[in-house]
């Protein structure tokens, strides 16, 4: 159950017109603090971040669940029930028991996740911090699928890339 200053300041970035992303940022860090703290772990960066935008959608952030093939299918399920019930298109029964084993579960997991090197990974999945292996790879697949004259182009682009930078 997120705080209710975490709830107070998502609904503050909604006034302020702020995107669902942001308003979920609120979640995410209340989540990495909680673990921060020792009141639980998770097994993964993911999964911290995951439940803090299941409790986003929970707490009514315009957040829908990802689009197929994006994630799955028991993600999407887990997304959209969490959605709907943010929406007050669903009314969860509250389970106690099933809280209780939640939270023991997590208590066992490691506070790792939440540390500063593990989220900057977390941020490293983009294309600009591949290794250089994988950088040649995808400029070789580049190459392949462009013509001679789009080739030449990125060629002296490159040359003249280089050389502002040496100066």
């Amino acid at each position: 159950m997120p705080r209710q200053e975490v709830i107070r300041k998502a609904r503050q970035d909604k006034r302020a017109g702020k995107s669902p992303s942001t308003q979920t940022g609120e979640f995410v860090k209340d989540e990495i603090d909680k673990i921060r703290k020792g009141k639980h772990g998770a097994r993964s960066t993911r999964q911290a971040i995951a439940i803090g935008l299941s409790e986003a959608r929970r707490a009514g952030v315009d957040l829908p669940p990802p689009r197929k093939g994006r994630t799955k299918k028991a993600t999407r399920r887990s997304a959209k029930y969490a959605y709907e019930a943010g929406q007050g298109k669903r009314h969860p029964k509250r389970r106690p028991r099933v809280s209780r084993a939640v939270e023991g579960v997590l208590k066992k997991e490691p506070r790792s996740a939440a540390s500063r090197r593990a989220l900057s990974k977390q941020g490293k999945r983009g294309a600009s911090h591949r290794s250089a292996a994988s950088r040649s790879a995808a400029a070789r697949k580049a190459s392949h699928t462009k013509g001679a004259k789009a080739r030449s182009a990125a060629a002296k682009k490159a040359a003249r890339t280089r050389a502002r930078r040496r100066s």
